[in-house]
């Protein structure tokens, strides 16, 4: 399934804080565990927030890849379905 992921720094981080962020982050990206596949991932161009579009087996492993952030994040985790019949007889 997909899910779109949406993370909001939390504002009240301190310069230690955004260091271990970081390195959270620096580890997650540098090994993805198994049953995930990153399909995108942006930040916000003015800060703040960055998304991601994530393909994962189940629920289980979204909440596992949350965990390590959860103390300096705000989630929002939005799990999509493909769109059928909007576009009946248009090419796609």
């Amino acid at each position: 399934m997909l899910y779109l992921i949406i993370n909001r720094t939390r504002p009240d981080l301190s310069s230690d804080d955004y260091a271990e962020l970081a390195r959270r982050a620096k580890d997650f990206y540098g090994a993805v565990p198994d049953g995930i596949a990153l399909r995108g991932n942006w930040a916000e161009a003015g800060g703040g927030r960055t998304i991601a579009l994530i393909e994962a087996a189940d629920d289980s492993l979204v909440e596992a890849i949350q965990a390590p952030f959860r103390d300096y994040v705000d989630m929002e985790v939005i799990g999509l379905v493909d769109v059928e019949g909007w576009r009946d007889g248009a090419e796609r």
